[in-house]
């Protein structure tokens, strides 16, 4: 998101009288793209494009899991101290008091680090080359990738690669079992089976079936992702073999997380 797309949506908000949340989960990734992208921003340091993306806010949300390298915790942040004052009691209603629980000092220092390292343009530079290595590699075995490569993962068009698999027999879901059986690469299915059941509670295809490769921090190695590559390589010789798979058990909500599937011989 650029900065002239987050400052006509804080003019929108302002002019209808709406709070302006930014969830900050990966600001660092979308700093140093507009660092590379936006007219007048190429010069500009990462934390001063930062500074500049929340000065816009009324407030932001955070999981300090993805940019500050936490393993714990998160945050929501507000500019309004009666706004503020209004979501602790709220704390106090439906969990406790703010000092009952919470994060450890450990687990405060570790995000505090990682907001610090996590602006270094060395390291986005070298974790985004890494998705852009693996989707030129991953075309090259004609898999069909999102373009450009984003920041935090790779994203696989199943849909395309797996075109014997009609979507509400989940393509997606489909690929993702098979790099867990072939590879034990851990993927995450991104279409029908996230979005295609319809407030009625009948099917519909969603307009894409991919699957996410989301890529750790500060965890793989070139190797790694080379082995990514290796897998669907693989793959790419029985892809024609892969199989449909249909629900036999899903939550009411959210099913994408723990709903059960049965291949369909």
């Amino acid at each position: 998101m650029s900065l002239e797309n987050i400052q006509a949506t804080a003019l929108l908000c302002r002019e209808f009288g709406k709070l302006f949340i930014i969830d900050g989960c990966r600001f660092a990734e979308n700093a140093f793209f507009i660092k590379q992208r936006e007219t007048g921003q190429g010069d500009r340091s990462i934390k001063a494009i930062v500074r500049d993306m929340f000065a816009r806010a009324d407030g932001m949300i955070m999981s300090a899991k993805k940019d500050a390298f936490a393993n714990n915790g998160g945050w929501l942040a507000l500019n309004d101290t009666r706004l503020a004052e209004a979501a602790r009691i709220r704390l106090i209603q439906t969990e406790g008091f703010p000092t009952y629980g919470g994060l450890a000092g450990r687990d405060l220092d570790a995000i505090a680090q990682g907001l610090t390292e996590i602006i270094d343009e060395d390291y986005l530079r070298y974790r985004i080359r890494t998705n852009e290595y693996i989707c030129e590699r991953l075309e090259k075995l004609k898999v069909p990738v999102v373009k450009p490569a984003g920041g935090h993962a790779v994203f696989v068009d199943a849909r395309s690669w797996l075109p014997h698999i009609p979507p509400l027999a989940y393509p997606g879901q489909s690929l993702a079992i098979a790099l867990y059986e072939f590879g034990g690469i851990r993927s995450c299915e991104i279409g029908t089976v996230m979005f295609g059941r319809q407030s009625d509670g009948s099917e519909q295809a969603a307009p894409m079936d991919l699957i996410r490769l989301a890529i750790p921090r500060r965890v793989y190695t070139q190797s790694h992702a080379d082995y990514v590559i290796e897998v669907f390589a693989e793959l790419s010789e029985v892809k024609e073999t892969l199989g449909c798979y249909r629900i036999i058990e899903q939550a009411s909500a959210m099913r994408h997380f723990t709903a059960k599937f049965e291949l369909i011989e």
